[in-house]
């Protein structure tokens, strides 16, 4: 469970991103794939405007807690699948859009683990399919138009205070950005707990990921935006088209 609220609370609360995700839903006209689906935040919205879309993580318990909602809201039965974005397999499966939120294609391992996820994502695209990946760059986080360290992210559960507060943004070598949160828990009893968590990121921009969706066979089409918020950056989203 535990996994499930951290999950909520740094990812859940996030919007801006859900129009243009409607948006690409109603124009493929076709099953939807959500990669790196977590506890439902894009799916369930789809879902909630119609659309058939099945849900894609490499974490068990965040798709358990995205099944026990769709069915708490009366939304059915959602398709899921559990398993590494690299190696997917879905047999019989073909989706007109599969969608990749949330810098998910940056937590891959760099291009050769990219490259893996596009060949897959590939042979699960309908004819004339597409694939919208969201990337970003971290280190704007720190930039002069954001405050950093932002507040922590909180919330409390039966008693229980959850708290995930932004420590540090910094670029290691290896083309990557690394963000480091302080995860704390705080109970009733006055006990409390903390741990580090750590994200790495590939640095990664739009003209790098076009090219290695080209070498595996799909075709660029104009990237769409994402705009900032108050709390979060902005976001590109490449758009290759099967």
């Amino acid at each position: 469970m535990s996994e499930v609220i951290w999950h909520d609370l740094e990812c859940g609360a996030y919007v801006a991103d859900l129009p243009l995700w409607r948006t690409l839903a109603g124009e493929a006209r076709g099953p939807v794939l959500d990669v790196g689906a977590g506890s439902g935040r894009v799916t369930l919205d789809l879902v909630r405007h119609g659309h058939d879309v099945t849900a894609l993580d490499v974490d068990g318990e965040l798709l358990d807690a995205l099944v026990q909602r769709a069915a708490a809201a009366g939304l059915g039965t959602v398709g899921t699948v559990c398993a590494d974005a690299r190696t997917f397999e879905i047999p019989g499966a073909r989706f007109a859009l599969i969608l990749v939120p949330m810098q998910t294609v940056q937590l891959l391992d760099g291009a050769r683990g990219r490259v893996q996820f596009l060949r897959r994502a590939r042979e699960h695209l309908a004819p004339g399919g597409l694939i919208a990946l969201a990337i970003a760059d971290a280190m704007e986080a720190i930039d002069p138009d954001h405050v950093y360290p932002p507040e922590a992210d909180a919330c409390v559960l039966d008693g229980v205070r959850y708290a995930s507060t932004p420590l540090d943004v910094r670029e290691v070598d290896g083309g990557a950005v690394v963000i480091e949160r302080e995860r704390s828990i705080r109970r009733a009893d006055g006990t409390a707990t903390r741990e580090m968590n750590l994200i790495s990121l590939d640095q990664l921009d739009v003209a790098q990921l076009e090219l290695e969706g080209e070498a595996v066979g799909l075709s660029p089409e104009p990237s769409r935006l994402v705009p900032p918020t108050d709390l979060y950056i902005g976001s590109s989203v490449v758009m290759l088209r099967g």
